[in-house]
């Protein structure tokens, strides 16, 4: 087992013994104050969060289904359809919490999508001040984040980490605190992470990366599902020696209370623009690959990630037309009629079921009949995958099942990798 400090030893028997006094629900990190705010005081803080940063994700208000609000509160899965994302919440964000507690926050970094989390997927977010609080916001998205970082790093003695992730390897937020951690690493800050679920976290699956193919979306030898929280993952960044020049960050992780790797978490709030309910969160870790081909999956409509399509896909009766919208302001296809395949009928037990399923690349490559110009010029679909053979396979007519065979073994391995880290039971 690599090293793992005693404190944090400690919060993870806590954690996995599943004690959560008299409230049956997930408590999320950031609700455990008098864990963290002590770590605080008398320090300046630098914050990396978003629009996801709210203390608790209280119930939402303004006349919401009681259903919804009683089921939340007890950690179920309710059905997403009581209530669609990006309402308002009851619950503060963590940078108004900290600042009412009399903490100096002195700097907020900002991940892919902005502060606000309204920008495209890989668009530019320039450093701004935030209109309520008056803090510095400083965008580690995008070229130059390293020097970035380190003309702030003076700015602060401790970083405080609370980001709602989907627990996806392509999904950048992870790259982000991993390039922040390697930061502090070097210069002797302090590390809070405040722990949330994973909504993706029950399960492993997909191709682990080869490190030949790492990028901005794919930094870390790992699945595409890897099934950990991000505190779970800081943990394993860590041990495994990750961080550059094998160093460490000096990390305290804050559990979550009530959660296991078998509890279906319901997010409350978009965690991007183009992730807009729970249905497109499940559908994810298998439609993303489609950003490196000439399919469209939905962006510019009011479904993404739940549809794919192409005007010159074949035997197709659902269609669609992407347009400029917040979030897509400049989508693939934009403006063109696609025919393809809605997804938004599956439930979310058959998504589960299939895992990382390559079948919808599959059928959209068999029904364009493109070839090779399926694929993008680029190297991007690679870097999704995280690999060459997945490409290379299908371009070679192996099915969707013989190419995910290929990764059953890496994905146990990984498993047994990850098992010393984990602070919930699986």
């Amino acid at each position: 087992m690599k090293r793992i400090s005693v404190f944090l030893l400690a919060l993870s028997v806590f954690a996995a013994c599943g004690t959560v006094g008299k409230e049956d629900r997930v408590v999320l990190g950031d609700e455990r104050l008098d864990e963290y705010i002590p770590l605080l005081e008398g320090k300046r803080v630098a914050v990396f969060s978003n629009q996801t940063g709210i203390v608790g994700d209280k119930v939402l208000s303004g006349g919401i289904d009681e259903r919804y609000a009683e089921a939340v509160a007890r950690g179920e899965h309710p059905d997403r359809s009581l209530i669609p994302f990006g309402q308002p919440v009851t619950g503060g964000h963590v940078v108004d919490v900290l600042l009412e507690k009399g903490v100096d926050v002195t700097v907020i970094f900002s991940p892919e999508h902005g502060f606000r989390g309204t920008a495209d997927a890989g668009e530019q977010v320039g450093d701004s001040v935030d209109e309520t609080t008056g803090v510095p916001v400083v965008s580690l998205y995008g070229a130059g984040k390293q020097e970035v970082g380190e003309r702030a790093v003076s700015e602060f003695d401790v970083l405080l980490i609370d980001i709602q992730d989907v627990g996806l390897r392509f999904y950048t937020y992870y790259v982000t605190m991993k390039d922040l951690m390697d930061l502090c690493a070097e210069h002797g800050k302090k590390v809070v992470l405040l722990d949330r679920p994973n909504p993706n976290g029950f399960y492993v699956d997909g191709p682990v990366l080869d490190m030949r193919f790492k990028s901005g979306v794919g930094a870390l030898p790992i699945p595409v599902v890897h099934g950990m929280t991000l505190g779970e993952l800081a943990l394993m960044i860590n041990g495994e020696g990750w961080l550059s020049d094998g160093r460490q960050a000096d990390l305290a992780v804050i559990p979550c209370l009530g959660y296991t790797h078998q509890t279906r978490y319901s997010l409350i709030l978009a965690p991007s623009p183009n992730i807009r309910d729970m249905k497109a969160v499940y559908l994810y870790p298998s439609m993303c690959y489609f950003e490196g081909t000439v399919i469209s999956l939905g962006r510019g409509t009011d479904y993404p990630f739940e549809v794919y399509g192409h005007p010159d896909m074949k035997d197709c009766s659902f269609t669609f037309t992407p347009q400029s919208v917040p979030g897509a302001k400049n989508p693939p296809l934009l403006g063109q009629e696609c025919h393809g395949v809605d997804l938004r009928g599956l439930s979310d037990e058959e998504i589960w079921a299939g895992g990382v399923d390559l079948k919808y690349v599959a059928d959209a490559f068999a029904k364009l009949g493109a070839g090779e110009d399926f694929f993008l010029g680029s190297n991007f679909f690679n870097l999704l995958t995280g690999n060459d053979y997945v490409r290379e396979m299908i371009l070679e007519g192996v099915s969707d099942e013989d190419i995910e065979a290929r990764w059953a073994e890496d994905v146990e391995a990984f498993k047994e990798q990850r098992r010393p880290y984990l602070l919930y039971k699986e």
